[in-house]
């Protein structure tokens, strides 16, 4: 872990011509604490004494996909560990460099499944709104990390389109906020687009995938529960978590507040070879969710993007290590392996 940081000086021990600096309004603090990520991939191997794999970083790769990764997810990486599961999902490496067959820009069919501006239908009854771009953190194996967000952002003209569309298809009961992270929008366009989504009256659910509780646990503000606890719809919480080290305090702290104001709260994990391609690592990680009051739900094999193949773990491999789990857990404790597939009418179990 990286050291903590010394404790300032309490104010009678200070000089007498210092100044603190002014702090950080709560209304504030998770945007403070996201202009702070570490954006410098040489920058996050000095912070955990790791300089000298710094000729593994890939210049290209970072240009074409900014690493960006929260200092309080930085603190859970093992200081001096050049294989710690954390670093491997956000360090730009010369691995992802590789054209590698098979893999593609657009792995799961999201140009095809487009039906109004930021919007995607793949499956019956519920439709997927790209609300923003942006993520607290850039996780090196995202399936998006190609995907035309200045283009296709429903957010970008405050969700007409995409609304005018649900409206219109009294067949949608389920929308799901996805991104990027949908929690990377202020708390007032996520007001802005609810309050428009409360008018139409075939809508039951709504769904939000984010993985700012875990890597920016300061987003689950006061602010953000007051959204939540007024949202007229049952609400699920789907997190990301891949490895049991992604939880402390503070990220029990988020999900608990989370759970007190209703959310229905899942976990969905990516295999990912290096990162959770072992029993251990993925027993402690369904134990440790659960623990902090989340449902494991899925486990994902790889989405075949290109520049993500050093992380693929064969589907024999997959079924191995999801026999073992079952093996060992609780039924409720063992997510399902599953792969999306292009044209498929729901997830595809493997």
């Amino acid at each position: 872990m990286i050291p903590a940081a010394p404790l300032p000086m309490q104010p009678d021990a200070m000089p007498a011509d210092a100044s603190l600096p002014a702090p950080v309004p709560a209304a504030a603090r998770w945007q403070h604490a996201w202009r702070q990520a570490v954006r410098d991939p040489r920058q996050l191997l000095a912070l955990l004494g790791l300089e000298q794999i710094s000729a593994r970083v890939s210049d290209a790769a970072a240009a074409q996909f900014p690493l960006r990764v929260p200092r309080g997810f930085i603190a859970r990486m093992r200081h001096g560990d050049p294989h710690d599961p954390l670093l491997r999902q956000v360090l730009p490496l010369d691995d992802e460099d590789r054209i590698v067959p098979g893999f593609g820009l657009d792995a799961v069919g999201d140009g095809a499944a487009k039906t109004a501006n930021g919007m995607l239908q793949k499956y019956r009854g519920r439709a997927l709104l790209v609300a923003t771009g942006s993520c607290a953190v850039n996780c090196r194996y995202c399936f998006r990390r190609h995907f035309p967000y200045a283009e296709e952002t429903a957010a970008r003209d405050g969700w007409r389109d995409a609304v005018a569309a649900i409206a219109a298809d009294p067949s949608l009961e389920e929308i799901i906020l996805s991104g990027g992270d949908p929690l990377s929008l202020a708390t007032p366009k996520l007001a802005e687009l609810t309050t428009q989504l409360a008018a139409i009256p075939h809508l039951r659910r709504l769904r939000i995938h984010s993985r700012l509780p875990v890597v920016l646990p300061e987003r689950v503000d006061a602010d953000l529960l007051h959204w939540l606890s007024a949202l007229p719809w049952p609400v699920a919480f789907v997190i990301h978590a891949n490895h049991a080290n992604e939880f402390d305090a503070s990220v029990d702290t988020a999900l608990a507040r989370l759970r007190g104001n209703g959310a229905r709260l899942l976990n969905q994990a990516v295999l990912l070879r290096g990162v959770n391609d072992s029993v251990d690592a993925l027993a402690a990680l369904s134990e440790r969710s659960f623990a902090a009051g989340v449902l494991p739900y899925y486990l994902h094999q790889l989405d075949r993007v290109q520049g993500v193949a050093h992380f693929e773990v064969p589907d024999t491999q997959a079924r191995s290590l999801h026999a073992a789990l079952a093996a060992r857990l609780s039924g409720y404790l063992v997510p399902r392996l599953v792969r999306e597939v292009p044209g498929d009418t729901g997830k595809r179990p493997l």
